[in-house]
């Protein structure tokens, strides 16, 4: 008995992401209906693919090997149906796109749209986290990373500005309570709202001013997730709870309308914009070409 090309799919997702949950978020699909297709798999296999517990969701020996074979087979038939997408008049199927929540923020809005316009027979499906991932391991054809993030052998193209800069901001509420920091070092007094990654870390904060350079780590009432987080870090800024750093594109509206004013300018540190980054181990599907070349051509 042979299983179902979209079931095999799905156990290639499920042992890429390592569990159901993370493979359902990276498919957009739900967990129950992984494991049903999983288990259709299985059941017009003969065998166990993985063994789940309430903490773990790993491959077995059988599961393994059939995975070892099925990725790169999986693979070739993706990379067929581009070559045949190549033959037709106008780009057709699914981009699938992995971005931090800052490039969904700040660098997608003024693109796609205007792509989804170009080609209506391509449809894009969108990914926001601030996790590393591996974008090829995962199933995306591409993802936005800035540079000191990019995996190995890969191809990067630039997106959006090329050159952004944190901001340092607070309320007028704050700085008439707590005055106003004149030095960088001046904020290990104040409350500063943390960023924290996926991985456990607090993102330090970083200043420059002509050959000077800071580095500190300051101590404050609120850590948000870098990503997910951002939004509740801001509307506590807004309310007078503190300071906090993150793009200045970010909190451009709040800047313009008085909301929140700049602390420490002189020093915001400046950094390269993102890239577009895609796997040079494999044909470039048709959508994600059409939106290359739409991003290098806006450049």
């Amino acid at each position: 008995m042979s299983a179902d090309l979209g079931d095999l799919q799905v156990v290639l997702a499920v042992a890429r992401a390592k569990g159901f949950r993370e493979a359902a978020r990276l498919s957009g699909s739900s967990p129950s209906r992984l494991s049903d297709a999983v288990r259709r798999a299985e059941t017009a296999l003969g065998i166990r693919l993985f063994h789940r517990t309430t903490r773990a969701v790993t491959l077995t020996e059988a599961g393994a090997a059939l995975v070892a074979r099925l990725a790169p087979a999986v693979e070739e038939v993706e990379n067929a149906l581009d070559a045949i997408n190549g033959f037709r008049d106008r780009p057709a199927g699914t981009l699938r796109l992995n971005v931090p929540v800052s490039a969904a923020r700040l660098i997608l809005p003024s693109i796609l749209p205007d792509f989804l316009k170009a080609y209506p027979e391509i449809r894009v499906e969108v990914t926001a986290d601030s996790a590393a991932t591996d974008t090829l391991a995962a199933g995306f054809d591409a993802g936005i990373r800035y540079d000191e993030l990019l995996e190995q052998d890969m191809i990067a193209v630039p997106i959006g500005p090329r050159e952004q800069r944190f901001a340092l901001v607070a309320s007028p509420d704050y700085l008439a309570r707590r005055g106003t920091p004149t030095h960088p070092r001046d904020l290990l007094q104040h409350a500063c709202i943390r960023g924290r990654f996926t991985n456990g870390n607090r993102a330090a904060w970083e200043f420059e001013r002509g050959e000077e350079s800071m580095r500190i780590e300051p101590t404050g009432p609120l850590t948000i997730s870098i990503g997910g987080g951002v939004d509740l870090g801001v509307e506590a800024v807004l309310q007078g709870v503190g300071l906090i750093m993150l793009f200045e594109q970010w909190l451009e509206p709040y800047l313009q309308s008085g909301a929140l004013v700049p602390v420490l300018e002189s020093w915001w540190p400046r950094f390269t914009g993102p890239y577009l980054y895609y796997s040079d181990r494999r044909l470039v599907p048709a959508p994600l070409r059409a939106f290359i070349d739409f991003v290098r051509d806006r450049g």
